[in-house]
């Protein structure tokens, strides 16, 4: 299975690819439909862009919607989800003493971003330290609870976390945040195409999600999903044709014809939607493949590589099966100059995966495609255990 969907796939045969969770791999006839679009625009331009795209973009936006368990109206196509979080969190109306409450498991860069919005608007930033490893709901969702006060006025959190790769049960704490008033905003970077989504269901205030990741489409396509009753508190990034003066109540008509919400975010000038036109073609490859198949085994082969390890290493995972990333797993491994470790995989062993420190924890971040097999899983472990010198297995500890 794998290998021949090894070679429907663009990426280098002489290297092993083992982070997918990065930015992900777009497959050949995924790739072809985004070129065939690109050629369309350039062939004229201005029937493409200002007469047609309108039109052109609702069918992804449908497709999309359809996967994603939402209404076409509550999507909005953004360029990446770091982009969609930050039309979120430079929107809302915080005041000083505001408290915008996290964890200790976020990305970086919207790390960063919440960090400006307090400077500019004088809130604060709570982080909640998850306790590790991660094997119940309970403990997680006391947690979040535990950390929520009359201040709070956002809860920010990962569904899938990029450092640790823990899959965040995260339906109770936003039900939560609902009653307590309290606005809940999702990266969900890593989830769509990863994980089933029910957004509507959900009841998530904000939710922005990659599809250029375990969804396989072309860089540059990603989503911003708001509940109706929110929409209205939401400002684009860039002013630009979209925008409207009018109403923002739910069933007001934005300047295009869609929600004000869809038209301020999706009309930013020119620029080249055919990375979310091909978002069809991208939905279509996987069930041309049996793609829930294909991740079933591609979980068994993470979980499996990160149990190999493990008995090399000695040391506790960060979570139960169930909270890991189905496709991706942070592989704790022994203190190491990370840096090295990492550029002596690539360079060496032409071995691409991120190798990192979190915190106190030393970590190599596996993540698992329809591409790779299991002989890359036993080149990896073979080349961890010449660079981290594991010999017999260590005791585990947490």
């Amino acid at each position: 299975m794998s290998a021949n969907l090894a070679r429907q796939f663009l990426l280098r045969e002489d290297v092993v690819f083992l982070n997918h969770g990065s930015f992900g791999a777009c497959p050949r006839p995924v790739f072809e439909a985004y070129q065939r679009f690109q050629l369309e625009l350039e062939s004229e331009p201005v029937e493409f862009l200002g007469r047609r795209l309108t039109e052109l973009m609702r069918t992804p936006r449908e497709v999309l919607a359809a996967e994603l368990g939402a209404a076409p109206a509550n999507i909005a196509a953004v360029t990446n989800a770091t982009s969609g979080l930050n039309i979120v969190a430079r929107s809302l109306q915080l005041r000083p003493g505001d408290q915008i409450l996290t964890t200790d498991h976020e990305y970086s860069a919207l790390e960063k971003t919440w960090a400006f919005v307090c400077r500019q608007t004088g809130a604060e930033v709570v982080v909640v330290k998850v306790p590790l490893p991660l094997v119940s709901e309970a403990n997680f969702t006391d947690a979040i609870i535990a950390g929520m006060t009359e201040r709070t006025r956002v809860l920010f959190l990962s569904h899938i976390t990029s450092p640790t790769a823990l899959l965040f049960p995260i339906a109770e704490v936003v039900a939560e945040a609902r009653r307590r008033a309290i606005w809940s905003v999702i990266d969900g970077a890593h989830t769509p195409g990863h994980i089933p989504l029910e957004l509507d269901s959900l009841g998530a205030d904000f939710y922005a999600g990659n599809c250029h990741k375990w969804m396989m489409t072309p860089k540059g396509s990603a989503f911003l999903y708001a509940r109706p009753e929110v929409q209205g508190l939401l400002d684009p990034l860039v002013i630009s044709h979209g925008w409207t003066a009018q109403s923002k109540e739910p069933g007001a008509k934005g300047a295009f014809g869609n929600s004000p919400f869809i038209d301020e975010i999706e009309v930013q000038g020119t620029r080249d939607p055919s990375a979310w036109l091909a978002m069809p073609e991208a939905i279509r490859f996987r069930q041309d493949n049996d793609w829930t198949g294909v991740a079933a085994h591609c979980t068994a082969l993470a979980q499996d590589t990160a149990r190999r390890l493990q008995g090399l290493t000695g040391l506790a995972p960060l979570s139960a099966p169930e909270f890991s990333a189905p496709q991706m797993v942070a592989m704790p491994i022994p203190e190491c100059d990370t840096a090295e470790v990492h550029k002596t995989l690539f360079d060496r062993y032409k071995i691409e995966m991120p190798v990192f420190r979190w915190q106190d924890t030393y970590i190599a971040r596996l993540s698992v495609q329809g591409y790779n097999s299991r002989p890359q899983m036993d080149v990896l472990l073979e080349a961890l255990g010449e660079l981290l010198d594991l010999g017999e297995p260590r005791r585990a500890h947490g």
